[in-house]
């Protein structure tokens, strides 16, 4: 059987996903990070869904997505409005969903050539730190 190339392969797919960390482009990380389909990922300074605050959002703006995925984690939770005022200002939708669920719907949105952002959070582990925060 003949195999064709896909079109998304200059972006940023995820790969592969465990509760400990993601795979872009079959490449490992093991910390919460930003992925944009066109942009290389980018760690994201949140070690838990519990510590969130507008700060993290404000970052996540300034990129102007379309639609920002929000990887809560092995369960879905959802922010506070205040913390995504930034987004909802400049009226771009926040999703959250289990971290599995976030990165199937990424991948979907991106081979859409849709502007989105997956914000995943990987408890415990920060900016590709070796050891777990206490």
């Amino acid at each position: 059987m003949k195999l064709h190339t896909s079109s998304t392969e200059k972006y940023q797919t995820v790969t592969g996903y465990d509760h400990t960390g993601v795979e872009i482009n079959a490449q490992r990380f093991d910390y919460s990070v930003l992925v944009m389909p066109e942009v290389a990922p980018r760690p994201w300074n949140v070690t838990r869904f519990e510590d969130l605050t507008a700060a993290h959002f404000e970052q996540i703006a300034a990129d102007k997505p379309d639609v920002v995925i929000l990887g809560t984690g092995e369960r879905q939770r959802f922010v506070h409005p205040r913390l995504v005022a930034s987004l909802s200002n400049q009226r771009i939708g926040v999703e959250s969903m289990d971290s599995h669920a976030a990165c199937r719907t990424y991948n979907i949105l991106m081979g859409e050539g849709r502007k989105a952002v997956l914000a995943l959070i990987i408890e415990g582990k920060q900016n590709g730190d070796s050891k777990a925060s206490a």
